[in-house]
């Protein structure tokens, strides 16, 4: 996914750059033009996932996703209930609901995250009772009381085998990836039910333990090294990830590719050479623009 949203000032980046004509973070005082500027406020986003859009409206179309327990550097609040901020994890900026918000406590920062697709949140110990809501796979928690089977996170409990200590990672982030086949395609999503083609490369590096940015062209500026794009497609191998001018994927092997995409509506596994035959004919995305190797 690519996404946008014209020019920002000086040249910057908007959809990283907390500045608006009106307003604009204190940091960037004397480097940015704004009528005001704020220093920020830290919060957390207490649902499951909370989308960040361009603009304070339920119409707007969704940016990203900001996942449970992400740290959120808000700057304004509307009376309308918006709250208009910058993702720490990674730098994305936008407008969030402000009830999907909640204050970020120092003494109950997170010391987990989910390393599983989706678990529930359940209000006792037991898998029979109604769970209160589910975390997705990048949420993060504070688990305490852990008696071998859950964990008690807030005033719920999570399935401790769901759970990793926070600084630790998963060794391969392709299998991650692989976990999310068969989820639907949805534009800006970030969790099993739904994702796009850049949000499931963020999900599986971040899983990972590496740092990537949101966007197709952000990862294709970011990540890894260059290959060379032959006509043969030769010397692939997994992990290495594809580009198009607006999509993007990662091979399996040497010749297959994992890619959430609209033509399927979903994450889907074909050859990278069929895909690459449908993507030119169709027109969109054009010819491969890009192959690199993190």
């Amino acid at each position: 996914m690519t996404t946008d949203r014209g020019g920002a000032p000086d040249g910057l980046d908007r959809r990283v750059t907390p500045a608006r004509p009106d307003l604009a973070a204190e940091s960037l005082r004397g480097r940015v033009a704004a009528q005001r500027y704020a220093a920020p406020v830290s919060m957390r986003v207490q649902a499951e996932a909370s989308a960040l859009r361009g603009a304070p409206t339920p119409e707007a179309s969704v940016d990203t996703q900001a996942l449970f327990g992400e740290r959120v550097d808000v700057y304004e609040r509307t009376i309308e209930g918006w709250a208009w901020g910058q993702l720490a994890r990674d730098g994305y900026v936008g407008w969030l609901a402000a009830e999907d918000l909640c204050a970020d406590d120092p003494a109950a920062a997170p010391a987990h995250r989910v390393a599983v697709a989706r678990t529930f949140i359940y209000p006792t110990r037991s898998m029979k009772a109604p769970p209160l809501m589910a975390l997705p796979m990048n949420a993060l928690v504070r688990a305490q009381d852990d008696d071998g089977a859950f964990a008690r996170v807030g005033q719920g409990f999570v399935w401790s085998r769901h759970l990793a200590p926070h600084d630790s990672s998963e060794p391969d982030f392709v299998s991650v990836a692989e976990q999310f086949e068969h989820a639907p395609y949805l534009w800006g999503g970030k969790t099993w039910l739904g994702l796009d083609c850049s949000g499931l490369i963020q999900i599986a590096l971040h899983a990972a333990g590496r740092e990537a940015p949101r966007d197709t062209d952000m990862q294709a500026a970011a990540l890894g090294a260059p290959l060379a794009v032959t006509d043969g497609l030769a010397g692939l191998r997994r992990g290495d990830l594809v580009f198009w001018k607006g999509h993007m994927g990662v091979m399996r092997d040497a010749s297959t590719l994992l890619h959430a995409n609209g033509h399927h509506m979903q994450v889907a596994s074909e050859p990278l050479a069929q895909a690459r035959a449908r993507i030119a004919a169709g027109g969109s995305f054009g010819a491969i623009t890009m192959i690199r190797r993190p």
